[in-house]
């Protein structure tokens, strides 16, 4: 028996290295996506730190494998009892995971500004007709929604869909996150063309459900002039989530797949996507931005995909933004300072986002 704990051990040391070093950047950054939330450097540190970590644990086990199993051997109640404890820690950690209700996981949380509300085709939309409050980085911003669920400058001030209009489809990046309504990419750009905007931006969107609510909500503008609508490296990763509904090939609508508590807080913080995941994700985001250029163009609007970039765009970035982004595509790369964000956030800062409404008014003009 305590040979038998040896060998596996031996084993299970051996596999630990194995993986720590099989586990290189490139195959790193194919399966883990380039986050908004940490810099690149961040990211790369944390995984060197993990490999190595790994590494020394594989060893440790492959050094100390006999008095491992001695003392899974001559302990096994113990050893036993340790693991019945383990599986219960698990299962009252989802309970309790269920008990708080944790929403999808670009919507974990209900009280988050602005608000949003649950809807059976979206996963979520604004709640409409509502004014939220919040600070974020020391400055208090009024987040003002209308009656269509749209950000405004006053919930008595609501788009007008009988007039021209540039339209804006996104995120929180494109909502103004942090912003105020003056500050926001849509609200500038109108306010350089002389042109009413209208900002359907949710956050937490990905780039099919920003499809889908345009498709959505554009048949309500009756002299649509433009459609823009936001692609960002870094975010690509929620577009592989499934926690919410979304659209798989062909765009076809499926719904959230249900998954344990757990599962889901484990993927949060081991994003780890499977090379199936990933090009599934690439080509339904290809046809999502393809049809969302379809409908601008059926209303006679101008398209256009803007994406930002943030400081010089490393090799692991380019290479995932070349293989999603067609160049048949109207899109419009805009590189600002990496420091312009706001305090202690990694949204566009009022200067950040006048750079790129300044770029997405110029493309505009000249169409």
């Amino acid at each position: 028996m305590t040979r038998t704990a040896e060998i596996l051990t031996a084993a299970v040391g051996i596999v630990l290295v194995v993986c720590a070093v099989s586990a290189t950047q490139s195959w790193l950054d194919r399966h883990f996506l380039p986050s908004f939330f940490m810099p690149r450097q961040w990211y790369v540190l944390i995984e060197t730190v993990v490999r190595i970590s790994v590494a020394a644990v594989g060893v440790l086990a492959f050094v100390c494998r006999s008095g491992i199993a001695r003392i899974v051997t001559h302990t096994p109640r113990d050893v036993a009892l340790a693991v019945l404890a383990a599986v219960l820690a698990l299962g009252a950690g989802e309970l309790t995971l269920r008990y708080l209700q944790f929403g999808p996981t670009e919507w974990l949380s209900s009280e988050e500004e602005p608000r949003r509300r649950p809807d059976p085709r979206l996963g979520w939309v604004l709640v409409p007709s509502r004014t939220g409050h919040s600070v974020i980085g020391g400055r208090s911003i009024d987040y003002a929604i209308d009656s269509a669920g749209y950000r405004t400058r006053q919930v008595d001030d609501p788009v007008d869909p009988a007039r021209p209009t540039i339209v804006f489809a996104g995120e929180s990046v494109m909502f103004g996150e942090g912003l105020s309504w003056d500050e926001a990419i849509p609200a500038q750009v109108g306010s350089m063309l002389g042109v009413q905007s209208a900002n359907l931006a949710v956050h937490g969107y990905s780039s099919d459900q920003m499809y889908m609510r345009l498709e959505q909500e554009l048949p309500r503008f009756q002299r649509p002039q433009a459609v823009v609508s936001i692609f960002m490296t870094v975010l690509f990763g929620r577009n592989l989530d499934e926690d919410r509904p979304h659209l798989g090939d062909g765009l076809i609508w499926l719904p959230a797949e249900p998954s344990s508590r757990l599962s889901s807080l484990a993927h949060l913080l081991v994003p780890y996507r499977a090379d199936r995941t990933v090009e599934r994700g690439i080509r339904v985001t290809r046809a999502a931005l393809r049809a969302t250029v379809d409908l601008a163009l059926a209303r006679s609007a101008t398209p256009l995909i803007v994406v930002p970039q943030f400081g010089p765009e490393d090799p692991a970035e380019r290479a995932l933004r070349r293989r999603v982004l067609d160049d048949t595509l109207p899109l419009l790369l805009v590189t600002v300072d990496a420091d312009w964000r706001l305090p202690w956030d990694r949204h566009p800062n009022p200067r950040a986002a006048r750079v790129i409404a300044n770029a997405v008014a110029q493309r505009l003009r000249r169409r």
